[in-house]
C-alpha cells in the first residue's frame, strides 16, 4: 500500500509539472496552454521543485519494485524539471543581458505585490487619487512617470502599481500611480478616462517643484489597458486632439511607455480573450459596428504619425491578449512614421508577468523601464 501511495503522489506531481511545462512551451494546447505560460513563466523554479519532488518519489517507487510505473514517472518528471529549469535559465540570461540585478530570493519571497506604501497620496480631478513614490535624498530634479493601471478599463486600481512605483523611486525615478474613471454597465468612459489621465499629467506638472521633478523628463505609461490609455493620451496630446478633465491641457510628455498595451480597442472586441470583448463594450458603450468613431478615438493606432515622442513597448512572447506579433506590428508602424521606438519581448512571459513581483520577467521589465526613463 505504501509504494502504491508513493506512486500515486508522484503521478500527481508528474501530471502537474508536466502539464504546466508542456503548456508553457506549447501555448496552443487547450487548457494547459492557458495556465502553463502563466505559472511556468512566472514561477519556473517552483514548477521545477514540483517536478523534482515527483522525480524523487518516482525513483523511490522504482526502488520499491514498481518498475514500469516508476520508469514512466522518472522520465516525465525529469523532462518537466529540466524544462522548467531551462525556462528560468533563458529568462535569467535575458535579464542579466539587460543589466538586471537579479534577486533570486525574491522569486520565492515576493510572489505578489509587495506591501509598500506611497510617500504621498493626494486627490486630483474630483475624487480621483494619485499615489506618489519619490526618490529619497535626491539633490537634483528627478525624472518621473505617470502610470495608469491595468484592468480592461473597468477594474483594478492604482494600488496594483505600488511595487513598480516604489522600485522606480528607490532607483531614482519618481512614479505617480493614478486613478482614472472606470467603466461600468451603462456608464462607458471612453470619453473620460483618457482625459483623466491627461489631467493626472497636468497635476503632476503643477506639483513638479514640490516633488522635485524634472518637467522636461516627464513620461506617461501604463500596463495593459493602462498602457493603451497612456499611448492614446500621449499621442493625442502631441497631435492636439484631446482635452483634460480638469482644466488646461498640459504639454505632451517627453516619452511614453506601454507594457503589454492595448493598441487597437476593436481587437479586444474581435478576439475576445479572457473577457476582452465585454471590457471593450463596457469602455465604449457598444460594438465596433455600433460606435466605430469611439473605437478609433480610443485606439493608439489611430494617432500614429511623424513627430511622436519616443516610445517603449514591452510584451511577453507568450502573451495571448497583447500578442507579441500585434505589439511588434505596432512598433513597425511607429518606425515607418519615423517615431523612435524601443521594443522588448520577454521570454516565456504571459500577460501581466509583473503581477508576480519577484519573478524574473518582472525584475527584467523593471530594469528595462528604468533604463528607458533614465
Amino acid at each position: 500500500m505504501l509504494r502504491i501511495l508513493i506512486a500515486l503522489v508522484a503521478s500527481l506531481l508528474a501530471f502537474v509539472a508536466g502539464a504546466l511545462v508542456l503548456g508553457g512551451y506549447v501555448p496552443a494546447i487547450p487548457k494547459a496552454g492557458i495556465i502553463g505560460p502563466v505559472l511556468t513563466g512566472q514561477y519556473p523554479l517552483h514548477v521545477a521543485l514540483i517536478g523534482l519532488a515527483g522525480l524523487l518519489l518516482g525513483l523511490l517507487a522504482l526502488r520499491l519494485g514498481l518498475r514500469r510505473w516508476g520508469r514512466v514517472l522518472t522520465v516525465v518528471t525529469s523532462v518537466a524539471t529540466a524544462g522548467a529549469v531551462v525556462v528560468a535559465g533563458l529568462q535569467a540570461k535575458a535579464a542579466y543581458e539587460a543589466g538586471t540585478d537579479v534577486q533570486w530570493a525574491e522569486m520565492f519571497t515576493q510572489i505578489a505585490y509587495p506591501g509598500v506604501r506611497p510617500d504621498v497620496t493626494e486627490t486630483f480631478a474630483g475624487d480621483l487619487q494619485a499615489d506618489v513614490y519619490l526618490p529619497r535624498g535626491a539633490s537634483a530634479r528627478t525624472p518621473a512617470i505617470v502610470l495608469a493601471h491595468a484592468g480592461g478599463f473597468h477594474t483594478f486600481d492604482r494600488g496594483d502599481l505600488r511595487g513598480t512605483g516604489r522600485w522606480l523611486a528607490d532607483h531614482g525615478v519618481a512614479a505617480i500611480a493614478v486613478d482614472y474613471r472606470l467603466s461600468a454597465p451603462g456608464a462607458p468612459t471612453w470619453d473620460r478616462a483618457p482625459q483623466d489621465f491627461v489631467c493626472a499629467l497636468a497635476w503632476t506638472r503643477a506639483n513638479a517643484t514640490r516633488f522635485n521633478l524634472d518637467v522636461d523628463r516627464l513620461s506617461m505609461g501604463g500596463m495593459s489597458a493602462g498602457g493603451g490609455l497612456a499611448l492614446n493620451a500621449a499621442y493625442r496630446l502631441r497631435t492636439g486632439e484631446i482635452t483634460s478633465s480638469c482644466g488646461d491641457v498640459p504639454p505632451p510628455p517627453a516619452s511614453v511607455v506601454g507594457f503589454y498595451p492595448v493598441t487597437d480597442v476593436s481587437e479586444m472586441w474581435t478576439r475576445n480573450v479572457d473577457g476582452s470583448r465585454n471590457a471593450a463594450v463596457l469602455y465604449t458603450g457598444g460594438s465596433p459596428s455600433e460606435f466605430p468613431g469611439r473605437y478609433r478615438e480610443v485606439s493608439p493606432k489611430t494617432f500614429v504619425r511623424p513627430g511622436l515622442m519616443p516610445t517603449l513597448l514591452v510584451v511577453g512572447d507568450r502573451d495571448r491578449s497583447a500578442r507579441p506579433q500585434d505589439v511588434t506590428a505596432f512598433a513597425r508602424l511607429l518606425e515607418d512614421n519615423g517615431v523612435p521606438v524601443t521594443t522588448k519581448i520577454l521570454p516565456f512571459a504571459e500577460h501581466s508577468p509583473d503581477d508576480a513581483y519577484g519573478s524574473l520577467p518582472a525584475q527584467h521589465s523593471r530594469q528595462i523601464l528604468l533604463d528607458f526613463l533614465s
